[in-house]
């Protein structure tokens, strides 16, 4: 039989190394289906919203590196994949979109399920275009295929339903050739300006982010020359902040204040890697030099001395001889003792409760660091559980944090478990999860059973949406509309065919933890936590302390005073 525009769409991805495909199917899917069903080459992770299977291709495609693929079907298919397709654009790893759609002849007719696809992925791609006619393959394949990979994004083919069933053009038959990553060197002038600079200043701080991938030892190296701390944003911690006597943690709502005093009292900020968004945490006299692969980052939020356009790692390495020794280490020895009182400080809220009390998140987060294997990938939902993983969880070189650190949304770490456990089937994959991200997209835990898939969710269930409910009291509301009726999700999940266990005791939670990591196939760990945890940021201002001193009037002007006695008790009496 002659080969269709399908089969040709399977055979590209298949040698373009793509091992598995991320959706739910539908009539506009069923020749991909099908050619999918014949070769066998490739699985179809079946999962139950796309917006799922958008987030676990992302995650796949940031644990390995490599080109990852969903799809969904035409009109609502297609919609569902787009809050998904958004975190991958922005987490910037390399996701290929299959957009099926309506009949092509009745494009434009207001059809049943009918969208515009192409206009609909716009703002989320790099690349989003429709195949009209099958002589338009492979051109189009390789090119979104391409544009993923080299971009480092997301792109997106549509096709309609009738095209794919199409015969494929004759062509010669060339298999899809690799796409090796570029090395971007930087320009010598600039680094010798650079260094200048560098080398007439008394107080560098190296802020880093997730450029510093695979740069660890260079960028150390330099911060040792240097005589700087190193402060890492949220998407740099996996990076640079193991093995590394320079880091003096995070800075930013859920950081350190170390991490914080030692951007602020610099008078040289080196940014490497890192599009930090929080304006109001960089410094406002020091001068700044950035560097970076994507030009469009530099200066986009703060001000700039210097840009450089450059990888990482060629640029650290390229200063490193550039740099004069005999550095004075004071400022360095100062941001560090900060920095281990700042770590005490964490630490000594990791604390046990005793009997059935709701436990801490804190220790929650410090006994899954401990137990959890030397090599695991986390992933963390948006919110409190994402404070708790910056501040609790260790990395190594080996371990792995993926979470929507750029995009935000809730109810990613489920489906992002998901996704690196389809990867690496023998690799222990753990989901930090809140109580309201779980809820979302609950419907994806029976994917791990239908799949196969032995991810492990711990659920931070604190019966409230946390960090709007802390929001919230900061700018001096009485919180509203951020408490869940929550139900016993270990019960659901053992319905589900999960080991599921509840935690309401702390004396309880190492052995859950033990029990549930070791459990070969899925578990969850239903942990009760404090609902009136505080996360203190690095920095109180005074409009915090008035806002929370509002919030306190309020409450009891509203009767609710006895919340403010719960707050008091759960942060202050430790």
């Amino acid at each position: 039989m002659a080969e269709t525009i399908a089969d040709l769409l399977n055979r590209t991805l298949v040698e373009a190394g793509v091992e598995r495909i991320w959706g739910v199917t539908g009539d506009s899917l069923n020749a991909l289906n099908d050619s999918l069903r014949k070769s066998g080459q490739i699985d179809w992770m079946h999962v139950r919203n796309e917006e799922a299977g958008a987030f676990a291709a992302g995650a796949e495609a940031a644990a390995t590196g490599a080109l990852a693929v969903c799809a969904g079907s035409c009109g609502p298919g297609n919609l569902h994949l787009i809050n998904g397709l958004y975190d991958c654009h922005r987490n910037r790893v390399p996701v290929l979109a299959i957009a099926a759609h309506i009949p092509s002849s009745e494009i434009g007719l207001s059809y049943f399920q009918e969208t515009h696809p192409t206009e609909l992925f716009r703002e989320c791609s790099h690349f989003c275009e429709m195949v009209q006619d099958a002589r338009q393959m492979p051109e189009i394949l390789h090119r979104v295929i391409r544009t993923a990979i080299g971009e480092r994004g997301v792109a997106v083919l549509v096709i309609p339903g009738d095209v794919a069933l199409q015969t494929a053009p004759e062509t010669r038959a060339v298999p899809f050739p690799p796409l090796a990553a570029p090395r971007i060197l930087p320009d010598d002038g600039v680094l010798a300006q650079v260094a200048e600079l560098l080398n007439g200043s008394k107080a560098v701080t190296m802020l880093c982010g997730a450029g510093t991938a695979g740069a660890h030892d260079e960028v150390v190296a330099l911060a040792a020359a240097l005589k700087a701390p190193i402060v890492h944003a949220y998407r740099g911690k996996e990076w640079i902040e193991w093995d590394n006597p320079y880091d003096v943690g995070m800075t930013g709502l859920i950081g350190f204040s170390s991490g914080y005093h030692a951007m602020m009292d610099c008078d040289t900020l080196l940014m490497l890697g890192t599009d930090f968004p929080y304006r109001n945490f960089y410094p406002e006299k020091a001068r700044v030099v950035q560097i970076d692969r994507d030009p469009g980052a530099l200066g986009r939020r703060v001000p700039i001395d210097l840009g450089v356009v450059a990888d990482v790692r060629e640029a650290a390495r390229g200063l490193l001889p550039l740099i004069r020794d005999g550095r004075d280490d004071r400022f360095l020895e100062k941001a560090r003792a900060h920095y281990r009182d700042a770590r005490k400080g964490l630490d000594d809220l990791a604390t046990p409760r005793k009997e059935d009390q709701p436990l801490h998140p804190q220790y929650v987060a410090r006994l899954v660091d401990r137990i959890a294997a030397d090599d695991a990938v986390f992933t963390a939902d948006v919110g409190t559980p994402a404070v708790w993983a910056a501040r609790y969880l260790t990395m190594n070189g080996k371990r792995r944090l993926i979470g929507s650190f750029n995009h935000g949304s809730m109810a990613n770490a489920l489906p992002q478990a998901l996704g690196v456990q389809g990867a690496y089937a023998g690799r222990q994959v753990v989901s930090l999860s809140g109580d309201g991200g779980l809820a979302m997209l609950m419907g994806d835990m029976l994917t791990a059973v239908q799949m196969r898939l032995p991810i492990k969710v711990v659920v931070f269930n604190n019966a409230s949406l946390g960090f709007v409910q802390m929001e919230q009291k900061a700018a001096g509301y009485v919180d509203t509309n951020v408490s869940l009726q929550n139900p016993d999700f270990a019960a659901i999940a053992r319905e589900m065919g999960y080991l599921g266990v509840r935690v309401t005791r702390s004396d309880a939670l190492e052995a859950a933890l033990r029990q549930a990591f070791a459990h070969d196939g899925p578990a969850l760990v239903d942990v009760v936590t404090e609902t009136q945890e505080l996360i203190m940021p690095p920095k109180i201002q005074a409009e915090q302390v008035k806002g929370f001193s509002l919030y306190a009037a309020r409450a009891v002007l509203s009767g609710r005073g006895d919340e403010v006695l719960e707050l008091a008790k759960a942060n202050l009496f430790r």
